[in-house]
């Protein structure tokens, strides 16, 4: 268990709801552990900041992320975390280690083409 204050993603089918029913998400894959840490509260953050963006998590541990690892756009990442943007239901950006709150900003205006006040 992910002890964030993120919503969690316990299944392979809740992944794939929330993808279905989210217009813009991200999802980060990690462990509770220095090296996903700063990401989950990054993203703690940013939830609060950002109510147009849905913000979930994922134990990087969990045997239902088969669903992050089948992804085309993962293959070959083994290092946690994992941060995976969606819009519409595609898979926009995925992005694996350390970031800052200023690299994810960024990318949440550049995937999100502009459409997000912070």
């Amino acid at each position: 268990m992910l002890y964030t204050n993120l919503k969690h993603i316990e299944s392979a089918a809740e992944y794939s709801r929330v993808i279905s029913e989210s217009e813009k998400l991200v999802v980060i894959c990690g462990r509770m552990d220095p090296l996903c840490i700063p990401l989950f509260r990054i993203a703690e953050e940013l939830s609060s900041e950002i109510t147009q963006i849905k913000f979930y998590d994922i134990e990087y541990d969990n045997p239902e992320l088969y669903v992050v690892r089948n992804l085309q756009e993962a293959r070959g990442f083994t290092e946690a975390p994992i941060a995976i943007y969606f819009k519409s239901g595609q898979v926009v950006k995925l992005t694996t280690g350390i970031q800052s709150k200023n690299q994810i900003s960024m990318i949440l205006d550049k995937v999100f083409l502009s459409d997000v006040t912070f």
